[in-house]
């Protein structure tokens, strides 16, 4: 594991990213930012946050290795990194292999397990105010009322203090080896992973230059004409298969669209242009979907013949699945249950 690489994913995160466009960001795929997550309990990590300019980083250590290798002397490497001479000298000498190498992956390792000095988690060391903070949690009390009672309780002991902070950090962490991971049931949100808080707009949208629901033209609430859809996907087992669904507002007329190879963005849009071709002009007029990735190539969707004229008028995007017409959400929800039974 590459610490820059880390932080760089968990910036990103940080930063209203998703997990796949952070994990892009760091070099890898969506499944081993996952894994990241996972691991770290939602927690961005501390090690490698941060890094002042006098730690070496991963691709100072391959240029370090790739010319050491090659022959070139310490002074002359040293020139080309902008270092200290003592400094790669150092770096030589402390995180070679045992056979007497040098490589950059494990020398970053090495380091990288030389440079953390743990410090003992407070609530790991303290039994009395573990026991008192676990007691109260699972009477379902916050973090935050647990710190603000033991502040009245023990106004002149210090030591029986605690932050907010510490306490989910020692849930989620468990490497900090302090409270159990059970209790993050104990917590209001009840979530056993954390989730990065993020300001008010600060989160990225799913779809580019999103139409909202709120400029959905008028006459398509009455559904006093013909040709306005809604349409969603049904998710199967673990979230292996899928398939698409189109309900006409007025009529309650579905259709279905087959989704074989997955429900990619790319999979979704040529699908449903697909299914809007066979559709007669009149019966082309608005779309409404909800915010789910799947729906990130709209505007190809918008344009799906070659013909504008043959194109689906507009596509909007709800804001919540209760702005759906009650026909869609029935249609959806006997689908659901045909869909469970059959893969039963």
């Amino acid at each position: 594991m590459i610490t820059e690489k880390v932080q760089v994913f968990w910036a990103e995160l940080q930063r209203g990213e998703f997990i796949t466009d952070a994990a892009v960001a760091a070099g890898t795929y969506r499944k081993q930012g996952s894994r990241w997550v996972v691991a770290n309990g939602g927690v961005r990590p501390r090690r490698g946050r941060d890094l002042k300019g006098r730690c070496l980083s991963f691709s100072e250590r391959e240029e370090i290795g790739l010319a050491h290798a090659a022959g070139n002397s310490m002074r002359a490497i040293a020139a080309r990194l902008g270092r200290s001479p003592s400094t790669v000298s150092r770096e030589l000498a402390r995180n070679r292999e045992s056979g007497g190498g040098y490589r950059a992956s494990s020398a970053h390792a090495m380091a990288y397990h030389r440079a953390s000095r743990p410090k003992p988690a407070k609530l790991a060391v303290n039994l009395e105010l573990r026991d008192k903070v676990e007691q109260d949690l699972q009477k379902k009390d916050s973090p935050e009322q647990i710190t603000g009672r033991l502040r009245v309780e023990f106004p002149d002991d210090p030591e029986m203090w605690v932050s907010p902070e510490t306490i989910y950090q020692s849930i989620y962490v468990q490497s900090r080896g302090a409270l159990r991971r059970d209790l993050a049931v104990c917590l209001r949100t009840g979530r056993a992973i954390r989730r990065p808080s993020r300001k008010v707009g600060q989160r990225k949208n799913r779809i580019p230059n999103m139409i909202n629901i709120a400029e959905r033209p008028p006459e398509i609430e009455d559904r006093a004409v013909p040709g306005n859809w809604e349409g969603d996907l049904i998710i199967g087992k673990q979230n292996q298969t899928a398939i698409g669904t189109l309900v006409e507002r007025q009529t309650g007329y579905t259709m279905l669209l087959h989704l074989p190879d997955g429900y990619k963005p790319e999979q979704v849009r040529d699908a449903l242009a697909a299914k809007i071709k066979t559709l007669p002009e009149s019966l082309r007029l608005s779309l409404t979907w909800d915010q789910g990735p799947e729906m990130r190539d709209w505007k190809h969707v918008a344009i799906a013949a070659s013909d504008p004229k043959r194109a689906v008028k507009s596509v909007t995007a709800c804001t919540k699945a209760s702005h759906l017409a009650p026909k869609a959400k029935e249609t959806e929800g006997s689908l659901s249950a045909s869909t469970g039974r059959m893969s039963r």
